[in-house]
């Protein structure tokens, strides 16, 4: 299936002729945060270098005409060494964060970023999350003290909810989807994976049942077979799992060395490890939800084979893409850096992406993106064979970005 996709042309954002910014020239410093080492480091390591990639492809040639510059911070997964590295990067003078992998740690940069900015007015902080999913982050708390939305913090990913909405409205179309095994990492992600199946599910294909359910210590399982054995035995004909990473990783070789063969229905299938252990069973029926896809033409499509070329590895971030255009798209709205007006000039702001036009909408600071079902299948002549495995994730399914827009409880409290 072909789509006519908007693609943005190498200078669609470029400055302006003759406009003159206070900020142009600016160098505007990005802290990233994730794990750069333990069992997850192969896939922070791959997203550091993606955020560089792109801050160096854009510098001084975007919308504020700023240089951007991405420094790595190993938080190693953990919400107190988040907190560590967070204070690292404010003492450092970074005034831009970067996050994405694990919402516990999420939480924990959110909470410090939102002290940080009421005790030290004119020194503010903006979180990017690239990645995080929890829906709570982007909507009011759900009892006095616990987590809500921040006017500091802006998603580019979509949240686990928008997902499962994109995700389900293509599963009730598949009539041999009749029982499905859910299992899911035992953290807030896989949690709420299993719980927005289970409400969107119930409410477009009544008649599917749940064979079985299960939640595992997230990075610590090592041997994937005794579930499988369970998946196996509850009579499942689909998978579905929110995990990433090395346990998704081993999960599909634990599926390919008993054999089981249907469909697996994911978030994170085309993240690193996962497509080589994918290739290792031969064919298989396995889905991705996602806001891109590894076929994306244009000038996207070419920074897929630049970033092969320089790093010897896939670029599949591409939140990393939308957040630079974001980025210097509300500094020249804000002809400025500072973090308050760029948070400001950055509600309600719309962008073209690679996959059309994209909003950060105002009322929660989550990115209104459009969804995309890809299926795991060989890479034809021209088709980007992922990992280099010669197998490729194909869009089959396009969704307009209503389809997993979902309400928001937020009420946004706003400086000044």
């Amino acid at each position: 299936m072909k789509f006519m996709l908007k693609t943005v042309a190498a200078g669609a954002l470029m400055v302006v002729a003759g406009a003159a910014f206070a900020q142009k020239g600016e160098t505007v410093r990005i802290a990233f945060m994730d794990p750069l080492s333990g069992p997850f480091a192969n896939v922070g390591q791959n997203q550091l270098k993606s955020w560089q990639y792109v801050a160096d492809r854009f510098s001084n040639k975007n919308a504020a005409g700023v240089k951007f510059e991405v420094v790595g911070f190993d938080n190693k997964g953990s919400p107190q060494e988040s907190l560590n590295t967070l204070k690292a990067a404010i003492d450092q003078g970074f005034r831009y964060v970067t996050q994405g992998n694990g919402s516990g740690a999420a939480w924990a940069i959110l909470d410090a970023v939102n002290k940080h900015n009421e005790r030290n007015p004119g020194k503010e902080v903006v979180y990017l999350n690239y990645a995080a999913v929890d829906p709570a982050m982007t909507n009011a708390a759900e009892k006095p003290g616990t987590p809500e939305c921040s006017f500091w913090h802006f998603r580019l990913d979509a949240d686990t909810s928008m997902k499962m909405e994109a995700l389900t409205s293509f599963m009730k179309d598949q009539p041999k989807v009749k029982a499905v095994y859910l299992l899911n990492q035992n953290y807030s992600h896989g949690q709420q994976v299993a719980k927005y199946f289970k409400d969107a599910i119930a409410r477009k294909r009544p008649d599917v049942k749940i064979a079985g359910e299960d939640l595992h210590p997230i990075g610590q399982v090592k041997d994937f077979a005794p579930y499988v054995a369970k998946i196996k035995q509850s009579g499942a004909d689909s998978v579905l799992t929110g995990n990433w990473g090395q346990d998704l990783t081993l999960l599909v070789k634990a599926m390919n060395d008993a054999g089981l063969k249907i469909p697996l229905y994911t978030y994170y299938a085309g993240v690193t490890g996962t497509p080589t252990a994918l290739a290792g069973g031969g064919d298989s029926e396995v889905y991705v939800v996602a806001y891109g896809h590894s076929n994306h033409k244009g000038e996207l499509g070419e920074m897929g084979q630049e970033f092969l070329k320089k790093f010897n590895d896939d670029y599949y971030t591409f939140a990393t893409y939308n957040g630079i255009q974001l980025l210097s798209a509300a500094m020249a709205k804000a002809k400025s850096t500072n973090p308050v007006a760029v948070a400001k000039a950055m509600e309600g702001l719309s962008v073209k992406s690679f996959a059309g036009e994209v909003q950060m909408r105002a009322s929660d600071h989550q990115l209104q993106q459009p969804m995309f079902i890809t299926k795991w299948q060989k890479a034809k002549p021209g088709e980007y064979s992922v990992e280099k495995t010669g197998y490729t994730f194909v869009p089959i399914k396009q969704l307009d970005p209503y389809v997993s827009s979902t309400p928001t409880s937020c009420q946004m409290k706003r400086p000044g």
